[in-house]
């Protein structure tokens, strides 16, 4: 990913499965000799790789490091080892009033008969994303998200994203990614997903423990003020309506437009598909000040310029990834974009 402001090239990289040692010896030093501060989570579990944001520190200030672990010991479902990293990060203007930027890289759990951890995997994510993003005035700065989703364009989780919401009631857990059409992971989504004890809500953002306000000390709370607590928590439970409150764009459209044939990122053995992706938070003309119209954003990222990925045809042609002059089997995707400040 690539950020345009001011007219000079600032580079932000968001990378996923990075090896631990070969980042120490390696890409870290080399990065920085080029310029770049870096941050790395890596995977939990002792699982050797994670992911990685690097970006020009001439052009920017690092506010906050936010890792997730999608890994969570008290919650069943979440017994995978998958993380994501959200930066918090301020452009070094002349003006004194210029937005932060989030920047945030994931890669989500590939198994494509879960699409239930996949879709708590990130709700997570977008609680924190929502955490780091939110600003005083209940604005959110702009937000990029890169990162392998292991979801085609058009699946549900995709759709998610992209829509800001997904009603998932009698939805297949081996249909939320869209990676294959078999027969297997035919079970149900249950309602809800992710157990209340995770701490976020169907909203996607952290909740705040509601203590019912009582005028004496104590726990005498009315039997009226524990009804109403408790059918609250029962309207929460059974919805089937996931939410989120960012609006986002992706950088690519995924397919060709003249052709109409898909483009991918990934290619080995016999899968050729789109799973990595770049979406950002698009500049919104009149949505500012219009109501219910959404969140308002500070500032605004107009995409400028992206690099064309290819097609499977095109990278059967050299013998698909990786070859001699790809050394990953995914391709990579780099998007440039203005800042407004």
């Amino acid at each position: 990913m690539s950020l345009h402001q001011n007219g000079e090239n600032t580079k932000v990289l968001c990378l996923q499965e990075v090896q631990e040692d070969h980042y120490g010896t390696e890409i870290r030093p080399s990065l920085e000799s080029l310029g770049y501060h870096c941050e790395y989570k890596m995977r939990t579990g002792k699982k050797p790789d994670g992911c990685a944001i690097c970006f020009k520190h001439s052009k920017f200030s690092l506010l906050s490091v936010n890792p997730v672990e999608f890994f969570r010991p008290n919650v069943p479902l979440l017994d995978r080892d998958n993380v994501g990293l959200v930066l918090l990060l301020q452009p070094k203007s002349p003006s004194a009033a210029s937005p932060a930027i989030c920047v945030a890289n994931t890669h989500l759990l590939y198994n494509p008969r879960r699409g239930d951890i996949k879709l708590t995997q990130l709700a997570m994510l977008l609680a924190e994303i929502s955490s780091v993003a939110h600003q005083k005035d209940g604005s959110f700065c702009p937000i990029v998200i890169c990162g392998d989703f292991n979801s085609v364009p058009g699946s549900p989780l995709y759709s998610f994203i992209k829509e800001g919401k997904l009603n998932y009631e009698g939805l297949a857990i081996g249909k939320v990614s869209g990676q294959e059409q078999s027969s297997r992971g035919q079970r149900i989504l249950s309602i809800p997903i992710w157990p209340p004890n995770l701490g976020i809500s169907q909203n996607c953002v952290y909740e705040v423990q509601q203590v019912p306000k009582v005028e004496k000390t104590g726990s005498d709370l009315t039997q009226t003020q524990v009804d109403k607590t408790e059918v609250l928590v029962t309207d929460e439970k059974l919805s089937s309506n996931l939410q989120h409150h960012f609006s986002l764009s992706s950088v690519y459209s995924h397919y060709f437009p003249e052709t109409g044939i898909p483009e991918v990122t990934t290619c080995h053995s016999r899968s050729a598909i789109t799973v990595d992706y770049i979406f950002y938070s698009a500049e919104k003309e009149g949505v500012a000040g219009q109501q219910g119209a959404g969140v308002a954003l500070v500032g605004g990222l107009k995409l400028l310029a992206r690099l064309s990925l290819l097609t499977e045809q095109d990278l059967w042609t050299v013998n698909g990834l990786p070859n001699e002059n790809n050394s990953s089997d995914h391709l990579p995707l780099l998007a440039k974009f203005r800042l407004d400040l």
